[in-house]
């Protein structure tokens, strides 16, 4: 019986050494390998990839080619896994976290002067579209083709009607949030003109006196 006291005694005696020792290293916890083939995508400093303006990966680009001697192929595609987009004479573009502007500007710039003396690049994301609401003249779902603010989309849609209410103009986010706009104001300083999103839907209301 006394022998078998000091065994257990001896035994919690090296159970709290080892863990004396692993509390004073540390643990480790092995991380997992790198996925194989994985490329991050590549955005520009200060960016913020979850912008709704900016493009993400899966989305469908229409990119058609202008001002060149030979015609050029319109391309059709969604922008990969690895955020990136493959054009005429295997060109790899970064497409996921740019503007439309940002990425017409990129291709432009790659193949003039280096392939062509002239070129136009017009892209454009054809399932983008955000909504006008209310008392406008042309209630409508528009084409989101890239940045805009809420009076630019008031204008699109062929501007307020006599009954509107323009101080009180709602526009309900893609997020869920709300947002309520004095237009008279953004008209007046352009700081309080602010910008719209695909998906968002801008309301009008109606004046009532």
């Amino acid at each position: 019986m006394k022998r078998t006291v000091l065994l257990l005694r001896a035994m919690g005696g090296f159970v709290l050494f080892v863990g004396g020792v692993l509390l004073f290293t540390g643990c480790q916890v092995p991380q997992p390998p790198p996925l194989s083939g994985y490329t991050p995508t590549v955005a520009p400093a200060g960016t913020n990839l979850l912008s709704p303006s900016r493009l993400r990966v899966g989305e469908l680009l229409v990119i058609t080619f202008a001002d060149v001697p030979t015609p050029i192929p319109q391309y059709e595609g969604r922008i990969r896994e690895d955020g990136k987009i493959t054009l005429t004479m295997n060109q790899e573009f970064v497409a996921a976290g740019r503007t439309v502007a940002e990425l017409e500007k990129e291709i432009r710039d790659r193949y003039v002067p280096k392939y062509f003396q002239n070129l136009t690049v017009t892209v454009r994301a054809p399932e983008r579209f955000f909504y006008v609401d209310g008392q406008v003249r042309l209630p409508s779902r528009q084409q989101y083709l890239g940045e805009i603010t809420l009076l630019g989309a008031i204008a699109a849609a062929g501007g307020f009607t006599d009954f509107a209410q323009p101080k009180k103009v709602r526009i309900l986010r893609a997020d869920g949030k709300v947002e309520v706009v004095d237009c008279k104001r953004a008209q007046r300083d352009s700081r309080f003109d602010v910008p719209i999103y695909p998906g968002d839907r801008i309301i009008v209301p109606r004046r009532f006196w």
